[in-house]
């Protein structure tokens, strides 16, 4: 049986929901197809250690979204459907060195920078942060849009303007530059290396890729200006809400129903062929998934693909995978040092130093001696996720091997990979590291839970070898040339073939800019429908 509609979106991740629901927003009729039971993509809550404890599984902090032009198109809709999001105005990110050193970030950078040791760097700090503000929309556009396009050069020439010749080269420089460089380079002490650097990882990088130097600024002012919020009630509430808003604006949403092929006739795509029917797409096909799986597997072998572009796919790169661990705790931790015991979110890691190593690690192979634990605390800011009087803990590894080939530590047996005692194992490793700041922690766990590599992989097939960032986002493989450099546009070769998701520029993250740009672009420059569903 066939099934028409003016666009079909394959991937319901936040780039696949933000497109269903602004092309419907915008009269066109939609199928959304999924292929798990759910929707969401890398973003559910789950009970997943004892009752009466939501764990978000995945993504948790909402930054990126809250920030961006797909949250200022649809914001509005989605609270009225139920989403609320929790936020403080007070420190809302930090690290613990080894060595017991805290280092803060709060909302107000001022307050931030008066920690630093070094006037210099206080000034520094507040410098870079107002230098990056002053820039913020024409870096904005650059991110949100197609870098390929003419468009682009609109932020381009207003930033040359602004910034002349030299400041514009100094945007260029950083770029390129690694976070541990530019950080020596701009500060005498260590305080925004050791804040900002572990906050690379959620960029897919390290602290020794090019783009280190543009993104700590932009990681250290998207936080002074939008927080870390979260969602009331777990992750899981921003799907309902948008799964409300599809239901409103008469999205067909499947789920269970993986996209078999990618129909092309005449050279334009077609629609696609999913659990036995093939559904006609009018107008285009956005498919939210790795270039890999877009041209290795979707597509026809006579769709008119540029033989470079296939091969660029067969050869893209994954990055590092990553784990969750979900904690279910009695009461809150006792810390070491009391004011980190109201922070969102925290990096165990000595900055540059230590979480270098322990990427360089795992890309040998081998399971870190001292991995930089992400400690996420959400109760802190929505304690509607635990029972009264107790806390949990979202703990995330972003420097691991998918098929570890062995312990820099020189401890666990990596033999048969990711199995149940290598995990405890691992867990065990990472907790002792939380203990040593946070005496006591043994006595208040009450339950733990893993999501390994492998685990991730199975979840979601765009987490290639446990990567859950859609694919490593080194220079070469980002901005100019993501997700190929034969193929770095959302509109492919394919006529009325968009590529979105994390694979695409602007990246991983949930800001969903791809989602959003495509939809946008199609809005305006494509048929507005309407009545036809």
């Amino acid at each position: 049986m066939a099934h028409t509609v003016d666009a079909v979106v394959v991937g319901s991740g936040v780039n696949g929901l933000v497109a269903a629901a602004e092309l419907a927003g915008a009269g066109w009729s939609v199928v959304l197809v999924e292929g798990n039971r759910r929707l969401g993509g890398f973003i559910a809550t789950e009970p997943r250690t004892l009752p009466g404890y939501l764990h978000d599984t995945y993504s948790s902090w909402h930054p990126l979204f809250v920030s961006g032009g797909a949250y200022a198109t649809l914001g509005a809709d989605l609270h009225r459907h139920g989403l609320e999001y929790r936020n403080t105005e007070d420190y809302v990110t930090g690290t613990v060195a080894d060595d017991g050193r805290v280092v803060l970030g709060h909302r107000d950078a001022d307050t931030t920078a008066r920690a630093f040791a070094h006037a210099e760097d206080r000034a520094a700090y507040l410098a870079m942060v107002r230098r990056f503000l002053d820039s913020a929309e024409d870096i904005g556009a650059l991110m949100g849009g197609e870098p390929r396009s003419p468009r682009a050069l609109r932020p381009a020439l207003r930033m040359v303007r602004r910034e002349r010749l030299t400041g514009t080269e100094a945007w260029l420089r950083a770029t390129v530059t690694s976070g541990r460089s530019y950080c020596r380079g701009e500060f005498r002490g260590d305080e925004a290396d050791l804040l900002w650097v572990p906050w690379l990882l959620h960029a897919g990088l390290s602290p020794d890729h090019a783009q280190g130097g543009l993104m700590v600024p932009i990681l250290a002012a998207t936080m002074h200006g939008f927080g870390l919020p979260v969602v009331a009630g777990g992750a899981g509430n921003f799907v309902h809400a948008f799964e409300a808003l599809l239901a409103e604006r008469g999205v067909d949403v499947r789920t269970g129903t993986p996209v078999e092929q990618l129909l092309v006739t005449d050279g334009r795509i077609g629609g696609v062929v999913c659990g036995g029917e093939s559904i006609t797409a009018r107008h285009a096909v956005l498919a939210s998934v790795t270039p890999t799986a877009l041209y290795g597997d979707l597509l026809p072998a006579s769709a008119p693909v540029p033989a470079a572009v296939r091969e660029q796919a067969r050869r893209y790169r994954y990055g590092r995978a990553a784990m969750q661990i979900h904690v279910a705790l009695s009461a809150p931790l006792d810390w070491r040092d009391e004011r980190l015991a109201s922070v969102p979110l925290l990096h165990l890691s000595d900055g540059s130093a230590s979480t270098a190593i322990a990427c360089a690690e795992a890309e040998a192979g081998l399971l870190p001696r001292r991995p930089t634990v992400v400690v996420g605390q959400q109760h802190v800011l929505d304690p509607s996720r635990v029972p009264e009087g107790a806390a949990a803990l979202w703990l995330q590894l972003q420097e691991l091997p998918y098929a570890p080939r062995g312990d820099a530590a020189g401890e666990l047996d990596t033999g048969g990979g990711w199995t149940k005692e290598l995990t405890h194992g691992y867990v065990h490793r990472v907790l002792a590291r939380i203990a040593r700041h946070a005496p006591g922690l043994s006595k208040r766990v009450l339950a733990w839970d893993a999501v390994t590599p492998t685990d991730l992989a199975a979840a979601n097939p765009n987490a290639v070898a446990g990567d859950p960032y859609g694919g490593s986002a080194e220079l070469d493989q980002n901005f100019l040339w993501r997700p190929l450099p034969s193929a770095a546009r959302h509109a492919t070769s394919v006529p009325g073939l968009w590529h979105i998701g994390a694979s695409t520029h602007p990246g991983p993250g949930l800001g969903a800019g791809s989602g959003h740009l495509v939809a946008q672009r199609l809005i305006r420059t494509g048929p507005r429908r309407t009545g036809t569903r």
